[in-house]
């Protein structure tokens, strides 16, 4: 064994090493960008959820979006009025919080109110279970097939399956926007917290052939458009829909639904 190789070749990877650490020392420091310090304190600041409800991947994003003057000091909707107040003081604005948003289901098709075509074997995934024949097993292929998709993309435990169908607690519910995103129905939507009235239909179809698969699903009869004294409320393709800047939650639509499908 040659000693002196040995020594040489421990000499040269030290000094290689060194070198490579000078050089990446320096060019730290020369081409380092200097991060503006409100960033780190929005972000300490923001409650770590890392829900994407504000519109951005993640809480850094949002910070980093705040001191750009990119996003409002009150669009984390997780952490509300009290995290909005907190940004403010650091940015140096008055606080300006969004309207309080909920998830709310459009569905109120359960196992008992609604007609179920076949037994699905598969795998529990509304996902999934939407590939099947006629959009899955229930007979209205526009409503919750309750295999709780939504349920597991919730990061706040806000939503859970209810006799077949999905219920959101609006309470815990932040806003956040997953389980929208994750419905392969399109059957959750973000209304304003203060919203009391609901249509829990989604459906499109026709009378008889809503009849024929749900008990209580919305057949567009307009009756309660034509008793809205506050001209909230539409029926169109069918299907009922509130206006919530209009809606004064008197529940004279909900009094004259004939299939009780708008909720007070």
């Amino acid at each position: 064994m040659n000693v002196e190789a040995i020594i040489l070749a421990a000499v040269v990877v030290g000094a290689v090493g060194l070198f490579i650490g000078v050089f990446l020392g320096i060019s730290g420091k020369k081409f380092a960008v200097e991060a503006d310090p409100r960033e780190e304190s929005i972000l300490g600041v923001l409650p770590g959820n890392n829900c994407g409800g504000c519109g951005y991947a993640g809480c850094s994003g949002l910070a980093a979006a705040i001191v750009k003057g990119e996003a409002e000091v009150g669009a984390c909707p997780v952490g509300g009025a009290p995290v909005a107040e907190q940004i403010g003081q650091i940015m140096g604005v008055d606080a300006s919080v969004k309207e309080r948003m909920t998830a709310f289901v459009k569905c109120g098709g359960t196992c008992e109110k609604a007609k179920t075509e076949y037994e699905y074997y598969g795998i529990k995934d509304c996902v999934m279970a939407s590939q099947m024949q006629d959009g899955g097993a229930k007979g209205c292929a526009y409503g919750c097939l309750g295999y709780g998709t939504c349920v597991k993309a919730c990061p706040f435990d806000a939503i859970h399956i209810v006799d077949g169908i999905a219920v959101v607690d609006k309470e815990a519910c932040k806003a956040c926007g997953k389980c929208v995103a994750a419905c392969p129905k399109h059957l959750i939507e973000l209304i304003p917290y203060k919203q009391r009235t609901f249509v829990q239909c989604n459906s499109n179809e026709k009378g008889k052939a809503l009849m024929d698969v749900c008990q209580v699903g919305c057949i567009g009869c307009r009756l309660c458009e034509k008793n809205c004294e506050a001209e909230a409320i539409k029926v169109e393709n069918f299907l009922a829909h509130i206006d919530a800047d209009k809606c004064t939650n008197c529940g004279e639509c909900a009094e004259k639904c004939p299939r009780k499908i708008i909720k007070v």
